[in-house]
């Protein structure tokens, strides 16, 4: 099996990948939801940043329960956001500008309207049907309690009453039940689903949840007593001896992810993944097997704070882990899950996310033009680091988050199942600013699924295109430097960085400088090739800035 999207099998080890949420892209058919066809349109401004590949989140046949994961058909385009022509022509437009597709994979759970699902309804307890996901008897005298004390993500049971009296499995939204991955059927269909994708032109997969497919299903099921209220987390797994949580991180799960390789293999360049695992460091080496997946998130250096110290020891922990799994890093700033960068950065240490998405951003308040410019210093400090950079939509952009969203549009499912106490992830969800006006500020010929702020008319991309100094410019410069820096997947500490300084050197002697302290620093000698904030002079490096020197 052969195709023309990439020569190079490990052009993944130190690309740039830009994540597109479809939804919020670009609206092609002016419904207000973003569509295949807009983001066809625009993969021109993906392929201008200089970015080595597009990975979309799911554009499957969906309710939006839980925004497009919640997949009715793995193997289909939801008919709000176009057809399978629509993402054939997509995938040849990305390769025609020497882009790469990555696709998100959700193999933990289906959509409760999928038709195994509603089959395993009709079909009642001890079926066949029922066997692809996870029914069971409640408990008490009339099976009246849930089978276990296992709490979904999103808050609540992780467990559901149907009619006939049986509980189904679901450690998400109750409108997304887990399949039961020890059913040969369920593994043989998802081979399936690998195999159309790739035969269409994808070139790699984002594997959704990566660390739940597999579960200790054998009688009784264990109560964790109240270590599923702490999530798909390091916390939880920090409870039980590696492996062994019932259904987080089990060492079956790496046996599923040997066979996929085998189909990853089949192809000439072999395709890629990457799993979302929320594991400690050593368990995250595992699904980064040149033999499984070969690369996994690391969310680590994610949640780690605006600190010298702290990034210092998350870079070398993640570049160790890496490499004693043969794979390449990863490292992440935003995404579709979490607050913008830009915002994020600028929360004191200690705040609590959920509780500042509730004040509507407002306590405490953040300084954006400070929070931008620690933004565009952290994104010169990420591209510098070797492996593989995610980028999320309209980070390019600098855009904030947007915390002021009125309850009553909101639409992350974790509202409603937390009890109206968090907030979710719509804020960071908000559709892009193309244009500076408009009903939808060219995202779309009408009004967009989120409203968008005014204040996104100064950080549209028409606003900044050809701007010098603007954040979207900043992005182009670096992603084009980057390139021809790059070389070897390694980098030398600098033994005499002052306190509050970050400072490495790469291949061929370009080093990379982050002052992430509170007052400016002398700056080592050596040719400026860019800045994230301008210098005052040759020889100060402001706070909240970063700088590669020749």
């Amino acid at each position: 099996m052969t195709d023309l999207s990439s020569r190079n099998p490990d052009w993944w080890r130190q690309a740039v990948i830009y994540q597109v949420y479809p939804r919020s892209f670009a609206d092609a058919d002016g419904d207000g939801l973003g569509d295949i066809r807009g983001i066809a349109e625009r993969l021109h401004h993906v392929a201008a940043l200089g970015v080595d590949a597009l990975w979309l989140s799911p554009f499957y046949p969906s309710e939006l329960a839980d925004g497009g994961y919640d997949v009715a058909d793995h193997r289909d385009v939801d008919p709000r956001l176009g057809t399978l022509d629509d993402f054939d022509a997509m995938v040849a437009e990305a390769h025609r500008l020497g882009l790469k597709v990555v696709v998100d994979l959700v193999p933990n759970h289906t959509s409760h309207v999928h038709p195994w699902f509603q089959e395993a309804l009709r079909a009642g307890p001890g079926s066949a049907a029922r066997d692809r996901y996870v029914f069971r008897a409640g408990r008490g005298e009339r099976g009246e309690l849930p089978p276990t004390d296992w709490q979904s993500v999103f808050g609540g049971s992780a467990w559901q009453r149907v009619p006939d009296g049986q509980w189904y499995l679901h450690l998400f939204a109750a409108e997304q039940p887990d399949l039961n991955w020890d059913n040969e059927e369920v593994r043989a269909d998802f081979r399936t689903t690998l195999r159309f994708w790739s035969d269409r032109g994808v070139d790699g997969f984002r594997v959704d949840v990566a660390h739940g497919l597999a579960k200790d299903l054998t009688e009784p099921l264990r109560d964790l007593a109240g270590l599923g209220d702490l999530g798909p987390t390091e916390e939880a797994l920090a409870h039980v001896p590696p492996g062994s949580h019932p259904y987080w991180d089990r060492d079956e799960v790496h046996e599923i992810y040997r066979d996929w390789r085998k189909i990853f293999d089949a192809y000439t360049p072999p395709r890629t993944a990457v799993a979302e695992a929320w594991v400690p460091d050593a368990r995250r080496a595992l699904y980064a097997r040149p033999d499984e997946l070969g690369q996994a998130f690391n969310f680590a250096y994610l949640l780690a704070g605006w600190d010298a110290d702290e990034l210092r020891r998350v870079i070398t922990g993640s570049l160790r882990t890496a490499g004693a799994a043969g794979a390449s890093a990863t490292w992440v700033l935003s995404n579709h899950d979490v607050v913008r960068h830009t915002s994020r950065l600028m929360l004191p240490p200690g705040t609590d996310d959920d509780a500042w998405l509730l004040s509507g951003g407002r306590a405490p308040r953040i300084d954006e033009a400070a929070g931008l410019r620690r933004a565009r210093a952290a994104t010169l400090l990420m591209l510098a680091l070797p492996g593989s950079a995610y980028l999320y939509q309209g980070e390019e952009l600098g855009l904030p988050e947007v915390a002021d969203l009125p309850t009553e549009v909101l639409q992350d499912p974790i509202w409603e199942q937390s009890g109206r106490v968090r907030k979710g992830r719509d804020g960071c969800r908000v559709p892009l600013p193309w244009t500076t006006g408009g009903p939808s500020y060219g995202f779309g010929a009408a009004g967009a699924w989120l409203p968008q702020p005014p204040a996104f008319a100064a950080y549209a991309v028409q606003a900044q295109d050809g701007v010098e100094g603007s954040t979207l410019e900043l992005y182009r410069r670096a992603l084009r430097l980057r390139r021809k820096l790059l070389e070897s997947e390694s980098l030398t500490w600098a033994p005499d960085a002052p306190a509050g300084v970050l400072q490495f050197t790469r291949s061929r002697g370009w080093r990379c400088v982050t002052n992430l302290g509170g007052e400016p620093v002398p700056l080592p000698p050596g040719e400026t090739l860019l800045s994230s904030a301008p210098l005052p002079d040759a020889r100060t490096l402001p706070p909240d800035t970063t700088v590669w020197l020749a």
